[in-house]
């Protein structure tokens, strides 16, 4: 990745609403079966128990392109099921975004009345530059993907209609 002359903010905060269940986010969130199939669709293997390793694991797609089998690992911090879940969270893909090291990723699920589910996801990014530019969607055009703000629009569509908005 190459850097930016913008810099990305070190606290990253995405809200997104969405008509389903606290436990359809948190299902969407944490279960292998729906993390395969939004935002650029790795697989999910997480004890989610506070100490508990996270990794998620290139598609075959990904690895058809060079990525290494492990693309994001973590450690849980916080699983309070379908409310919150907090893990540290390191993009392997890139050795510079390894060598940051790892931030720190929240995930809040609050119902709101009348209007389905609030998701917020929080990524605290201080340290880790080229991370925080590629989460914000500042490499978009360059073809590394729109960062959280894609990845959570698809998963939104995905959990509405049954059906993604990514092609790839």
């Amino acid at each position: 990745m190459t850097p930016t002359d913008t810099a990305a903010p070190t606290t990253q905060v995405y809200r997104i609403y969405i008509r389903a269940t606290p436990q359809q986010v948190w299902d969407a969130i944490t279960q292998p079966e729906y993390v395969a199939k939004y935002g650029y669709g790795g697989i999910l293997e997480a004890d989610l128990r506070p100490g508990g390793a996270m990794k998620i694991r290139a598609s075959q797609e990904f690895l058809d392109a060079g990525a290494p089998d492990v693309i994001v690992d973590g450690e849980i911090l916080e699983a309070d099921p379908p409310r919150r879940l907090v893990q540290t969270w390191r993009m392997l893909m890139d050795p510079t975004m390894a060598e940051e090291g790892f931030t720190r990723l929240t995930h809040e699920i609050a119902e709101v009345p009348n209007a389905g589910v609030r998701l917020t996801v929080t990524h605290e990014l201080e340290n880790a530059p080229a991370l925080a530019a590629l989460v914000a969607g500042t490499s978009e055009e360059s073809g590394a993907g729109g960062g959280w703000a894609w990845v959570l629009s698809d998963l939104k569509s995905l959990l509405e209609t049954g059906d993604r908005i990514a092609t790839s």
